[in-house]
């Protein structure tokens, strides 16, 4: 028995454009809800979210339950924090604040076992294993881990170039909020100057062969993108979905 394969990796190294939703309320009986929807893929999300690894563990276990791909954005690039989520089952990873092929090699070695990587050999204790009832998990693990990196700086841009040649990574993901934050335009990914990057951007990782994702609530943006080749595409965010319904509902009433 090998571990499980990977489907979000497989379709998108397919070419498949698969849309989906950040979960980021934190709470598996949301994220329940949520996996209801249809979308191709959710994301868990650790770095804005008040996600824990406790937290994320069964929401991982809702969505995997579902007809959603899980994919889990951690707080940073640490290490430990990336052996942690692989091994409560985790196998598609988005890692933010990239901005060096140095970064990028560095976090893809952290999900590799020996001698690909340092991937801590614990499989016995983990999920990841069916707490060992996969005989040849540690053999055949580093082959189903999806690997994306998060570009959202003008640092991270100037090495784009560097961050793709790492091989064994999946693909990347353009941050256009963060990006118009170190332009000068925050709260402003529209900016002609951001927009402009973000859609070179995309293209740039499309023809390197790997997928380009970006994250966008505005249907304008995202054809934009789509139409620049991204497959990894993010459209919605739970939290401002529900406070945006919520709030809209109560101020029907209230007038």
């Amino acid at each position: 028995m090998s571990a499980p394969v990977n489907t979000l990796k497989k379709q998108l190294a397919e070419g498949k454009t698969l849309f989906g939703c950040w979960v980021g309320m934190a709470e598996p009986y949301i994220a329940e809800i949520t996996a209801t929807a249809g979308f191709d893929w959710l994301l868990i999300d650790a770095e804005h979210a008040p996600n824990d690894l406790r937290s994320i563990l069964p929401q991982l276990q809702i969505i995997e339950a579902s007809s959603s791909l899980p994919i889990v954005r951690l707080p940073d690039d640490d290490s430990t924090k990336i052996k942690q989520v692989l091994d409560i089952g985790a196998q598609s990873l988005l890692i933010p604040m990239i901005e060096s092929a140095e970064q990028a090699k560095t976090a893809l070695r952290a999900t590799r076992y020996p001698p690909e990587g340092f991937r801590g050999v614990g499989s016995a204790l983990a999920r990841a294993s069916r707490f060992n009832a996969t005989p040849n998990y540690l053999t055949t693990a580093n082959d189903e881990i999806c690997l994306i990196l998060q570009v959202e700086s003008r640092a991270g841009l100037n090495a784009l170039d560097e961050i793709m040649s790492v091989e064994g990574i999946d693909g990347v993901f353009i941050g256009p909020s963060d990006l118009a934050a170190d332009f000068g335009y925050p709260g402003q990914p529209g900016a002609p100057e951001v927009k402009q990057a973000v859609m070179d951007a995309i293209i740039r990782i499309r023809q390197a062969g790997l997928t380009a994702g970006v994250l966008s609530t505005d249907p304008t943006y995202i054809e934009a993108c789509r139409t620049a080749g991204a497959n990894f595409i993010g459209v919605g965010i739970d939290v401002t979905l529900y406070a945006g319904a919520i709030r809209g509902l109560a101020k029907h009433y209230s007038q």
